[in-house]
């Protein structure tokens, strides 16, 4: 009986981590059409989004790093690098908390530079002319 205990200890211990960095390997779908900034929530639904004052809509979604929903309340004060995307009438709509791998990748900052580079929805990428 202990044995079999053990052996189920033992075998739980060395899948979390894999299950872990499978969780974190998978890549996350952008919209064409997002953009990358530096979001600080002040009092929701008012925002600063690249240093300037901005709001989220209603019906809003705020995703965290592990793609779960985020309330607005509890990322008030943080700043974070997102992508996000704008609603037809200027107002947050979808916001994606970054990790840290996703940073690293070149994504447009403005409607400008996304309208002159080339995006590849498969490999999640663009390029500059």
């Amino acid at each position: 009986m202990h044995r079999c205990l053990l052996a189920a200890s033992v075998a739980l211990a060395l899948a979390v981590p894999v299950l872990a960095s499978a969780q974190m390997q998978v890549q996350r779908n952008f919209p064409a059409n997002a953009l990358r900034g530096e979001l600080l929530v002040t009092i929701a639904p008012e925002i600063k989004l690249n240093g300037k004052d901005a709001r989220l809509s209603p019906g809003s979604r705020i995703r965290g790093p592990n793609q779960m929903l985020v309330m607005s309340g509890a990322i008030t004060g943080e700043k974070l690098i997102v992508n996000y995307t704008v609603e037809q009438y200027g107002m947050v709509q979808d916001v994606w908390v970054l990790r840290p791998e996703e940073i690293k990748k070149l994504w447009p900052k403005t409607p400008q530079e996304a309208a002159t580079w080339s995006f590849d929805p498969i490999g999640q990428t663009w390029a500059k002319p």
